[in-house]
């Protein structure tokens, strides 16, 4: 996949926006919560931003005519360009990362942010991916 200039420059402008939505609820509560909390949060601090977005958006897979993997769901997609997959574990794993890039394929979305609320500093539970974008 192929992006412009001024497609990685909204890009990275978007992750910015979402990742600041993440710190501001992670300064209201620190590490230590349910994912849902916040989940929850989330979407109030996205809408605050105006940032327009789906929440749960199911994800279809499907395989030589028929669909497959129907319980797949995104926790946000952001501006229907930012797949946004929030966590709230000890340390984020590969198995984590793999969810992530499963989305960034079955959507063809060219960017996404995996959040770990559950760190002393949010920034350090940030990770960003790309969907083979070539820049």
């Amino acid at each position: 996949m192929n992006i412009t200039r001024s497609e990685k420059l909204r890009i990275n402008d978007l992750t910015g926006k979402i990742i600041g939505a993440a710190v501001e609820v992670h300064k209201a509560f620190g590490p230590g919560l349910l994912e849902s909390v916040y989940e929850d949060c989330m979407a109030v601090e996205l809408k605050l931003q105006r940032l327009p977005f789906e929440r749960q958006k199911p994800v279809s897979l499907i395989y030589k005519g028929h669909e497959v993997g129907a319980d797949l769901k995104i926790d946000f997609l952001v501006v229907d360009l930012i797949v946004v997959e929030l966590k709230s574990v000890f340390a984020l794993l590969p198995i984590h990362e793999a969810q992530l890039l499963t989305y960034l394929k079955l959507t063809g979305c060219p960017a996404g942010l995996l959040i770990n609320f559950n760190v002393p500093l949010l920034t350090k539970g940030v990770k960003r991916m790309l969907n083979g974008v070539t820049v």
